[in-house]
């Protein structure tokens, strides 16, 4: 797992690129991940404006410029056009909502701290629930499905529409607010009132284990969430590392790429089209190559978590452990709509450093293990680490 190797070439990310372009689609109730890079997310829809929205985007505008001139709401009409398209992970945001989105993304939000996603069926079911958050305080789990939010039903309608809700946008509830809830488990229906509060991401923990084993768990990529990965390779003793990517919905696209560049000497990490046009992304020289690594991944790990975990098990970085990951492999761009709201829709596709599509596939781990996941990783951490 040390060295060059075929996919290495002497070019860095660009972390002021032009392009912004989203990897997921999956809001937190406060919270929403997937873009690239952060620095990025407040310029490229502006820049938008001038541009000539193409296919997609021309319908979507079009249907929002129609909207305006009828005194209809815009974006209502956009989210129509987008659910018409069968983007299934296009969005529109309201132009608050894109900032705070954008909010989200340097890990700060309002919101009950549960992340939720539209199933095929159209019902909103929660996907994790976060430790010490009023959803949590709760008793919301990972699996329930939220059928109202203050006496709206919640089934068919856009993602983004539902966590609108959850946050009191219409009428800039801050954290203090309530928010009624209502809840499926199987058979049980019930209502809970929560209490909206600022909760704060702490993406990236560290701790060490008997072999010596570090742990390094990025629960998102959110601003910054890149280079405390970097710190926490360098600062790590000797001994092996488990990059648990669990539940890790994706984020900014740019913080996965600096994360890659901990253990990678340069090279590629990924490539994706826009529109038919091929673009890729490339690691940052001087990565640890040498030590140890084993990436955790499940059900729960999408979009740029996955492809951070194609990048290293492709390139023979990283033994990847636990279960196929989602399969959320598609790309997002932005655009400026008439009334100052963002549509992000479906321009393209994201592939591994070895050309594998990861949309609708997820990755295949070299080693499946569901229960007692973690345990297992270190256990071949500690294999991979005794001299022969």
């Amino acid at each position: 797992m040390s060295g060059r190797d075929p996919f290495c070439q002497p070019r860095r990310i660009r972390r002021g690129a032009a392009l912004t372009l989203v990897f997921a689609s999956v809001l937190a109730a406060g919270a929403a991940t997937g873009a690239l890079p952060q620095g990025d997310r407040k310029s490229a829809p502006h820049e938008a404006r001038s541009a000539r929205p193409a296919g997609h985007h021309a319908e979507v505008t079009r249907a929002a410029e129609e909207a305006m001139a009828d005194g209809k709401s815009p974006v209502e009409a956009a989210q129509r056009a987008v659910s018409r398209s069968g983007d299934r992970w296009g969005a529109v945001y309201s132009e608050g909502e894109y900032e705070e989105f954008e909010d989200a993304l340097d890990g700060e939000y309002t919101g009950v701290g549960l992340w939720a996603r539209s199933e095929r069926d159209g019902r909103i079911e929660v996907t994790k629930v976060r430790a010490g958050s009023p959803a949590a305080t709760a008793g919301v789990r990972p699996g329930d499905v939220l059928r109202s939010v203050d006496g709206r039903e919640t089934d068919g309608r856009p993602v983004t529409e539902v966590v609108s809700l959850l946050r009191g946008d219409a009428t800039d509830a801050p954290a203090g607010t309530t928010v009624r809830l209502g809840l499926e488990r199987g058979t049980r229906a019930w209502t809970e009132t929560l209490r909206r509060a600022q909760l704060s991401t702490d993406s990236v923990t560290v701790r060490e284990t008997a072999g010596p084993v570090t742990v390094i768990k990025v629960t998102k990529f959110t601003k910054d969430s890149g280079d405390q990965v970097r710190a926490a390779v360098r600062q790590a003793p000797p001994g092996g590392i488990v990059l648990d990517l669990r539940g890790n919905s994706g984020g900014l696209v740019a913080e996965a790429v600096t994360a890659a560049s901990a253990f990678l000497d340069g090279g590629l990490v990924a490539t994706y089209d826009v529109d038919g046009a091929q673009r890729a992304l490339h690691a940052e020289p001087g990565g640890d190559t040498t030590r140890p690594l084993v990436t955790l991944v499940d059900g729960g790990t999408m979009s740029a978590a996955e492809l951070l975990t194609g990048a290293l098990q492709d390139r023979g970085r990283a033994l990847v452990v636990g279960s196929r990951t989602f399969g959320k492999g598609s790309v997002q761009m932005p655009s400026r709509l008439p009334d100052g709201s963002v549509a992000e829709l479906t321009v393209g596709h994201y592939r591994t450093p070895s050309g594998r599509g990861v949309d609708g596939r997820g990755i295949t781990p070299d080693l499946e293990a569901d229960e007692g996941a973690l345990p297992r990783a270190e256990s071949v951490l500690r294999g991979l680490a005794t001299p022969s």
